[in-house]
C-alpha cells in the first residue's frame, strides 16, 4: 500500500490538544494523527452502515461488512445505537450459506 502526504488547517486549540495527547501517549504528532484518522475512518464507516440498516436499505450482513466488522460485533452495536433487529428467515437462510 503506497503512502500520500496530506495536509489540513485546524484552529489552533485543536493543533494544541493533538499535542498534548500526543505527549501523554509518547507518540509524535504525525503517529497520533494517523490513528486518529483510521480511529475516525472506522467510527463512520460503522455510522453509516448502521443507519443504512436502521432505514432498512441494507441487510445486517452487508452493514457488517461495509463496517469491517464481524457479524456478532455488529449485532453488539445495535442496543448501543437503539437500533432494533430487522432479521427474517430469509436473511438467516442466506448468513448461513455464508459461513
Amino acid at each position: 500500500m503506497g503512502t500520500i502526504t496530506l495536509s489540513t488547517r485546524l484552529a489552533s486549540d485543536e493543533a494544541r490538544k493533538i499535542d498534548e495527547l500526543a505527549a501523554d501517549l509518547g507518540l509524535d504528532r504525525g503517529a497520533l494523527l494517523k490513528q486518529l484518522i483510521r480511529k475516525g475512518l472506522k467510527d463512520i464507516q460503522a455510522e453509516r452502515a448502521l443507519d443504512a440498516y436502521r432505514r432498512g436499505t441494507i441487510s445486517l450482513s452487508r452493514a457488517a461488512d461495509i463496517a469491517e466488522l464481524s457479524l456478532r460485533d455488529i449485532l453488539l452495536r445495535l442496543p448501543e445505537e437503539s437500533i432494533e433487529l430487522n432479521y427474517d428467515v430469509r436473511e438467516l437462510q442466506r448468513d448461513m450459506e455464508n459461513f
